[in-house]
C-alpha cells in the first residue's frame, strides 16, 4: 500500500514513548513495513555521524524478527549511513507502526564500516540477570543485523554503502543481495 500514512511510535527499553512522527509507506518485501519520513529532532550527533534538520529517513521495519534500519539521507539525496536498531519484534495497529528499543544499535558508515553501539547500557541495564532470554535475543538479534549488513540482505540491499557497490560491480555479490553470483 504505497504512499499509506502511518504514525511511527518509538518506545524506551523502559516501555515509556520516547518520540512519534508521521511516516509514508514505501514499497517492501510481505515480511517487512517501510516508510519514508522527515528526520523531525533536530541536530543529533551519532558519535559517526549526526542526524540533521531535513534529513530524510527510509524505516524498514521487520515484522517477525527484532530488528529494523534506518537508511538517512541528506535533504541533497546523499546518503549519509545506516542506522539500525534491536528491538521487540514491530507491532502494527491499523495506523500505527510501533517499534520497541532495545539498547543496542548498528552503525554502518557509506563506506562499509560497522559499529555496533550501547552494549554497555545493555549490559548495565541488568538484564543478563533479571531476564536472561531478552539478553540472549537481544545478542541474537545484534548478530542477525550483523549477518544481514554483511550479505547485503534486505533492507542492505536497496542502499549500497561504498563496499556493496564495489563487491557488485567485481560480481562478487548478486545485486539482489544475499548471495553470491
Amino acid at each position: 500500500m504505497d504512499g499509506r500514512e502511518w504514525r511511527v511510535v518509538k518506545v524506551r527499553p523502559d516501555g515509556s514513548v520516547a518520540t512519534s512522527y508521521s511516516a509514508v509507506e514505501i514499497p517492501s518485501p510481505e515480511e517487512w513495513i517501510a516508510v519514508e519520513a522527515p528526520w523531525v529532532h533536530g541536530h543529533v550527533d551519532i558519535i559517526h555521524f549526526a542526524f540533521q534538520p531535513g534529513d530524510v529517513l527510509r524505516e524498514y521495519f521487520a515484522l517477525n524478527r527484532p530488528l529494523n534500519a534506518f537508511a538517512t539521507f541528506r535533504a541533497s539525496g546523499e546518503f549519509v549511513a545506516w542506522y539500525c536498531n534491536v528491538t521487540h519484534p514491530t507491532a502494527v495497529s491499523e495506523s500505527e507502526i510501533v517499534w520497541h528499543d532495545l539498547f543496542v544499535d548498528v552503525v554502518v558508515l557509506p563506506d562499509g564500516t560497522v559499529f555496533v553501539l550501547d552494549e554497555d547500557e545493555l549490559e548495565q541495564s541488568g538484564i543478563a540477570n533479571t531476564d536472561p532470554e531478552l539478553q540472549a535475543m537481544i545478542l541474537n538479534a545484534r548478530d542477525e543485523l550483523l549477518a544481514l549488513i554483511e550479505t547485503h540482505a534486505y533492507p542492505f540491499s536497496e542502499i549500497c554503502t561504498a563496499e556493496s557497490a564495489a563487491q557488485r560491480r567485481a560480481g562478487s555479490r548478486d545485486p539482489r543481495g544475499g548471495g553470491t553470483s
